[in-house]
């Protein structure tokens, strides 16, 4: 499983017994998903608008929302009816009802204690890129254009590896303490 992730932005709303959370996992956005090191080139990350929508477009896909992408950690899912998707070229907007019953349960309480603290914002989704023969041009992968400057040991620079994933089947989004 794949992930990629975004500072997109989480709301949650209490409305009387019922616990919403809102959610906008935006399109288009670059993330980091290796500096390189010292060594290595810097790879980063596009999702391309509606990438999701193989699996997002079919209702009866379950696509669950998790803590930190451990499926020990649901908060809600579509299969249970407690997460609806709405993917615009935008952004994939998330609604999850939390149930009551969950509000109970102790890493949901945990989750709702870091959210509420600050330290739970960013979203994460966990997809997987098709098979070449289903879907071929799935990703594409160019080199980041550099400043021509040398690197510390006097060699040319190369830019990050940048990935455009174009069309991912969508399993899980997940909120996370430090999106990509």
């Amino acid at each position: 499983m794949l992930w990629g992730a975004h500072n997109g932005g989480l709301e949650l709303r209490r409305e009387g017994e019922a616990t919403r959370l809102r959610g906008r996992f935006p399109y288009g956005k670059r993330a980091v998903l290796s500096d390189g090191g010292r060594t290595g080139r810097p790879r980063k990350e596009v999702i391309a608008p509606r990438a999701f929508a193989y699996r997002v477009d079919r209702p009866e896909e379950d696509i669950h929302f998790l803590v930190g992408h451990s499926y020990d950690r649901p908060i809600a899912s579509r299969g249970a009816g407690t997460l609806t998707l709405t993917d615009t070229n935008e952004a994939l907007l998330l609604e999850i009802l939390i149930a009551n019953e969950m509000r109970e349960v102790g890493y949901v309480r945990d989750f709702l204690a870091g959210f509420s603290a600050g330290l739970i914002l960013g979203l994460s989704p966990g997809f997987r890129i098709p098979p070449t023969r289903v879907e071929p041009d799935a990703e594409e992968i160019e080199e980041e254009p550099n400043d021509g400057q040398p690197d510390e040991d006097g060699q040319p620079q190369r830019g990050a590896l940048i990935r455009t994933v174009k069309s991912a089947l969508l399993y899980e989004i997940s909120a996370v303490t430090r999106p990509a």
